[in-house]
């Protein structure tokens, strides 16, 4: 049995460093890169734009309306989509990219979000241009969509679109269980246990303690009651949760900002000084130094796309179940998600990790003995004492948690594309049982192969994405003559001749 564990080790290794090593990288800044260009910057060019129609919007009662049976309002396709990013990554793995690439790692979160923002919205505008009715009445959507819909419409390329929609689906349906259901009820076992359980002893059941048991059991039923009530249980969950999660998160640490305010300058400095690799190596031998850069890009760019998923093409899954009309205005909606989480909650983080101390701003390194996993909890503790310590392990709780509920329903869709919708109904129960495998396993082995199938999905999306990029351009144009410029042309709105006329009647009529 060792042996095999060893040798299942050994190709999962492989297979992840082919999926996250830099082949995985560079296709995913190569795609964000290519959709920033062929939309002229969008993100800059018309900040303005999508800023007032996303977050702008907000209190208007248009953004929360949802105007057919089986969709969502364009805020709670928001919500469940940062519901699903805003994760354990943005705590942990923050911490642990700063530790292991030093503060430079920052400036590379930072490049891959930007770049991100663009694949996002390519994502998302392809997803409500694609995407369908299912039996039931719901908008179906996603990458397997546009890949047999988009890609396969291309001359002999009906076979592969096909394939990669079925493949796409399957990592989907993997992933799902791993980094989107397990892994994060693992997270919160283990802070939960640490901050309010670690100085007493429990007894065991089945060689696990009954502190684990009870907390799976627990999370079980509450997320039992969500996810079986499927998307729009999950939408309302959402949309009161994220909001205020994300918020008390980023005050708790505004104010030790605001503590340690006298050396914000020299933080943000470290930042920009050390993205190119720890100031200790440059007086060393080129060949060190570089690989040093390179481990910061690569450790920063990494912890990037696990934060916002941009690229993935698993937020498109719920994006695509907006009421909205328009694709570029869900896609606009798909730039502010990257920035919410990785520019506004990650940055929060990265200053958070950068005041506690642990990190030597003259030479970018770690102190010894420095602990990522802990090492937010202790900065909040430092300023706000033991209850500062029991607030990041709500935070954990609470972003972990959504997290699973946002998988819940990618994992759903990919199943109910594979399978239909009893496959779906059948996929929600064994995803809520599974849950209280979370917090009983032990063994890190599951959670490398799940984190491998999340990256084993970033390939046929991007593959679809940057075939599809025409189809974007072509929308984005269409939507900037209209909506920005003002120009009196027919709307391109869908690609199923039904759905266009019906949509183009309706946004004619002031409905959209």
């Amino acid at each position: 049995m060792e042996q095999f564990i060893k040798n299942i080790t050994e190709i999962n290794n492989t297979v992840n460093s082919f999926a996250w090593g830099w082949f995985g990288l560079i296709l995913l800044l190569g795609t964000g890169l290519i959709c920033t260009v062929i939309t002229r910057c969008f993100q800059i060019t018309h900040f303005s734009h999508w800023w007032g129609k996303t977050i702008g919007s907000v209190l208007k009662k248009d953004t929360h309306k949802k105007q057919d049976k089986g969709s969502v309002s364009q805020f709670q396709a928001l919500c469940t989509a940062l519901a699903a990013t805003i994760g354990t990554g943005n705590i942990a793995g923050v911490s642990a990219a700063i530790c292991i690439g030093g503060p430079g790692a920052v400036f590379w979160m930072w490049i891959a979000a930007f770049l991100g923002m663009m694949t996002n919205f390519s994502e998302n505008v392809l997803g409500i241009y694609y995407r369908k009715k299912n039996p039931d009445g719901e908008w179906s959507g996603g990458a397997m969509y546009y890949l047999r819909d988009g890609l396969g419409s291309y001359e002999g390329c009906a076979g592969l679109g096909k394939a990669l929609a079925v493949i796409f689906s399957v990592f989907a349906i993997l992933a799902s269980f791993g980094i989107g259901n397990m892994g994060q009820i693992n997270k919160i076992t283990l802070n939960i246990e640490s901050a309010f359980f670690s100085s007493l002893v429990v007894p065991e059941f089945l060689g696990v303690s009954i502190v684990n048991w009870l907390i799976g059991i627990a999370l079980m039923i509450v997320g039992g009651f969500i996810i079986i009530g499927g998307l729009q249980r999950i939408a309302a969950f959402a949309e009161k949760v994220v909001p205020f999660m994300a918020c008390v998160y980023v005050v708790g640490a505004l104010i030790i900002v605001l503590v340690n305010i006298r050396n914000l300058g020299p933080m943000l400095l470290s930042i920009f000084k050390f993205a190119f690799g720890p100031k200790a190596v440059a007086g060393g031998a080129a060949g060190s130094a570089i690989a040093l850069w390179l481990n910061t890009m690569k450790n920063g760019c990494k912890r990037g796309v696990f934060s916002n998923e941009a690229g993935l093409g698993s937020s498109v899954m719920v994006h695509s179940n907006s009421n909205v009309k328009e694709p570029v205005k869900q896609g606009l909606w798909g730039i502010f998600e990257v920035f919410a989480d990785t520019i506004v909650v990650c940055t929060m983080t990265a200053i958070v990790v950068l005041s506690s101390g642990a990190i030597d701003l003259n030479t970018g390194l770690v102190v010894e003995g420095t602990d990522d996993a802990t090492l937010v909890a202790r900065t909040f503790g430092m300023v706000f004492g033991k209850p500062g310590e029991w607030f990041v392990a709500v935070a954990v709780l609470l972003f972990a948690f959504t997290t699973v509920m946002g998988w819940s329903h990618y994992g759903s869709k990919a199943v109910e594309y594979l399978f239909g919708m009893k496959g779906a109904k059948i996929y929600r129960f064994v995803f809520v049982f599974m849950m209280i495998s979370g917090a009983v396993m032990t063994s890190s082995l599951a959670w490398d192969i799940s984190d491998t199938f999340n990256g084993l999905m970033m390939i046929p999306n991007l593959i679809g994405v940057l075939a599809l990029t025409p189809v974007v351009v072509k929308i984005t144009n269409n939507y900037v003559a209209r909506k920005i410029k003002g120009e009196d042309i027919e709307p391109i709105l869908s690609n199923d001749p039904d759905i266009q006329r019906e949509h183009a009647r309706l946004v004619a009529n002031g409905e959209e």
